[in-house]
This record gives structure tokens, C-alpha cells and sequence, in this order.
């Protein structure tokens, strides 16, 4: 069984720049990974206008940063993981978040839903 993905575009973080949240299976897992003060990604990051963004999977393995809490990564560590195709399959495993964060599970996409989910948001944030 497949793990579903959705993403939304806050129009403004505390940065004063949009930035993306990540829903799986329903649970926000970013936010909960840097919390409270913590940010997530940024959408010209994940959903730029033109080529591939951060969270786009190939057969190359990438380990991709989405996230830090308040008093930044630097210091406590970012949420981070390793994205990968795999045929139909996208992986994100070998997560690293932060020191008191909760360890996340690897997780599976459908590679059509998963690539559907990525185009679906680029359109809403452009």
C-alpha cells in the first residue's frame, strides 16, 4: 500500500516568503519535525516556475532539506531526507530532523500520484 502525499502553499511564512507544507497520509509531518516557530520549506524551492524542484524524484538518489526549527538548523539540525525513483515507486527514507524530534518513518509514493501532487501544486503557486 501507497503513501499519499499532499502539499499546500502558505502565501506567507515568517520569512515573508510563501512556503510549502507537506501533508502524508494526512499527518503535516515538517511542521510537526521543526515545531512550533520552525519552518518548512520554501515554495520557490519545492515549486519553482520552470525545471525541476527540490522535491522532484529521479533514479539518483538526493538527500533534500525541508525544513529547520526556530533557532535553525545550524544549531539543531534540519529535516532532511533522501528522495528516490524507483520505477513506479518514489521513496523518501534516511530522514535526519532535528535533536528532540521524534525519528520519521520511510515512506512510498505512487510515482504517477506523487509526480500529479507536484504539478497540482506548481499550478496553484504560480
Amino acid at each position: 500500500m501507497f503513501n499519499r502525499i499532499e502539499l499546500g502553499v502558505e502565501p506567507q511564512g515568517r520569512r515573508w516568503t510563501p512556503l510549502v507544507r507537506v501533508w502524508i497520509d494526512g499527518a503535516e509531518v515538517v511542521a510537526e519535525a521543526v515545531g512550533t516557530g520552525g519552518r518548512g520549506p520554501f515554495a520557490a524551492e519545492v515549486l519553482p516556475g520552470e525545471g525541476d524542484g527540490l522535491l522532484h524524484a529521479s533514479g539518483e538518489a538526493r538527500r533534500v532539506v525541508l525544513g529547520e526549527p526556530e533557532c535553525t538548523g545550524g544549531c539543531c539540525g534540519f529535516v532532511s531526507v533522501v528522495v528516490r525513483r524507483c520505477g513506479g515507486i518514489v521513496e523518501w527514507s534516511d530522514w535526519e530532523v532535528p535533536y528532540e524530534s521524534a525519528r520519521l518513518p520511510d515512506f512510498h509514493f505512487d510515482a504517477a500520484q506523487y509526480d500529479a501532487e507536484l504539478a497540482r501544486a506548481a499550478r496553484l503557486r504560480h
